[in-house]
């Protein structure tokens, strides 16, 4: 077998294998004996991830080639990495991010639930992968809708615009949106691995609405990162534009964001006062979550 010599990159994987395996409490393991140095041994590390010890070893040193995403993904559980340290651990050894990984959680944490508390005059929701709205602020429910007097399975954003005639109603262009809609949808899910997921909400939009079964056969595909104008005729309101960016949640791939952003400052304060003194439904899930 041939070994190849060490370079910068495994040698900074090495570097921060040993780091994460000397950080760890051997008892809480199983472990047992005295030792020189702190944490697991590399044959105990070895033995977690169901690797060979001297393949391991290798790897702290810097020989033997790049590892496959499978061995990172077996050291990564070993090591008990966060997904920030995962992250770092994959890009050391391969060069790019793991795969995404769905979660299906949704909640999300208190510091971003104030996030978008703190935009009073620009609508924002924060959505998982299937598109169901998990967090949004006093804005968003008085602009788009009122998440909270719903049921989170009422949450889902194609089932609002393919459902219902009042969502329809509010658009400028309501064929241009649901065009748009359905192809950064059928992106988000093939992006998160969820193409068979979310398949029933797919067969159960088809049912409902041959406007969305004909656009789903059309195997269009869109980008909502590519951001741009939002026009709705919304019934205290009026004709408002609103400028939309859509950014990823960091810590939580499965999740993405969207800001509504006025172009008007006069719609701008309009919206913040109708958010003032709107009564709503109760906020998201999100607040109960611990800090």
């Amino acid at each position: 077998m041939s070994v190849t010599t060490s370079s910068p990159s495994s040698t900074s994987l090495g570097d921060f294998l040993k780091s994460r395996r000397t950080r760890l409490d051997p008892a809480s393991f199983g472990f047992s004996g005295r030792r020189r140095t702190p944490g697991l041994r590399r044959e105990e590390v070895a033995q977690r991830a169901n690797i060979s010890p001297t393949w391991y070893t290798w790897l702290e040193q810097g020989r033997g080639g790049a590892p496959s995403a499978s061995v990172l993904e077996r050291i990564a559980g070993a090591l008990m990495l966060t997904h920030t340290e995962r992250e770092h651990l994959f890009m050391l050894g391969l060069g790019r991010p793991p795969e995404v990984r769905y979660r299906a959680v949704n909640d999300v944490h208190p510091r971003l639930q104030r996030f978008l508390d703190s935009l009073p005059s620009s609508p924002a929701i924060i959505k998982n992968p299937v598109w169901d709205v998990i967090a949004w602020n006093r804005a968003a429910a008085v602009v788009l809708t009122d998440y909270g007097a719903l049921p989170p399975d009422g949450r889902n954003i194609l089932r609002f615009l393919f459902g219902h005639a009042e969502v329809r109603a509010k658009q400028h262009d309501w064929e241009s949106v649901a065009r748009f809609v359905v192809g950064a949808f059928r992106a988000d899910v093939a992006r998160a691995g969820l193409v068979s997921e979310a398949g029933e909400l797919v067969e159960e939009l088809s049912s409902v609405s041959p406007e969305f079964a004909a656009l789903w056969r059309e195997n269009d595909l869109h980008n909502h990162a590519d951001g741009g104008v939002k026009r709705l005729q919304h019934p205290v309101l009026g004709a408002i534009e609103l400028e939309y960016s859509a950014f990823a949640v960091d810590g939580r791939p499965d999740l993405g964001m969207i800001v509504y952003t006025p172009l008007d400052d006069d719609i701008a304060a309009r919206i913040k006062t109708l958010a003032d003194s709107a009564t709503l439904a109760a906020p998201a899930a999100a607040a109960a979550m611990p800090e």
